[in-house]
């Protein structure tokens, strides 16, 4: 073998040196390494979606879909019609004698609250300003589509009552009031495009023509 030849195989198995070692080195690679590799990237991906859950949005109770004048309009009359629920509600745990009447404005309060919080939630969503509460005159609410909001007149009116004549009142007044929140609900259902908006309309004509029929059937019952 000459020296040219050698030379030849020398390279060539230099070559085949170098191509295993590289086959060595792939096949030496952990199981799972490339799905790890993936995962990462999956997990990347994850976290960016992650931020735009619900859980982690600084709206998290923004109503998801479309939604039109009829759906702003709903919430911004429905929290204030609430507010002034939870504000008689806290007046008749204090000041009711009947415990179903106390019940009753426990149950107000406990459903009303929340909702309050969802819907400003839609509001902030929407890039709408939310009603604040307090401070405001009562009395013109029912000219704005409002029904059954009490005056300023009518809740001290009621404030100053005690007894079985607050609780007659009580119930006499959150009767029309549940009733304006039936025919706001009734508005949105007609008008409104938000299906989220559209369903606590729905829960809410549910849930208050119960209590309805609840107080007009307890209102015989309260005597002096």
């Amino acid at each position: 073998m000459n020296r040219m030849t050698r030379h030849a195989l020398t390279a060539s198995v230099g070559v085949l040196t170098t191509i295993a070692l590289a086959a060595c080195g792939n096949a030496s690679t952990p199981p799972g390494a490339t799905d790890r590799n993936l995962a990462g990237t999956s997990g990347t991906t994850a976290g960016a979606t992650g931020a735009t859950t619900p859980g982690a949005s600084p709206n998290a109770d923004a109503a998801s879909g479309e939604h039109n004048a009829a759906d702003v309009g709903f919430a911004t009359g429905m929290i204030p019609h609430h507010q002034q629920a939870v504000q008689m509600a806290q007046m008749a745990q204090k000041s009711a004698v009947n415990p179903k009447v106390t019940s009753l404005a426990a149950q107000i309060q406990a459903a009303q609250g929340p909702e309050i919080q969802t819907m400003t939630g839609w509001l902030t969503g929407w890039g709408q300003p939310a009603p604040t509460s307090g401070g405001h005159d009562m009395s013109k609410m029912g000219d704005a589509g409002m029904g059954g909001m009490m005056t300023d007149a009518q809740m001290q009116q009621l404030s100053a009552s005690s007894g079985a004549a607050f609780d007659r009142m009580w119930l006499q007044m959150m009767v029309a009031h549940h009733q304006g929140a039936v025919e706001m609900s009734g508005v949105e259902l007609r008008d409104g495009k938000n299906a989220d908006a559209k369903t606590l309309a729905q829960r809410i004509i549910d849930a208050q023509q119960k209590e309805i029929t609840v107080m007009q059937q307890l209102l015989p019952t309260i005597t002096s």
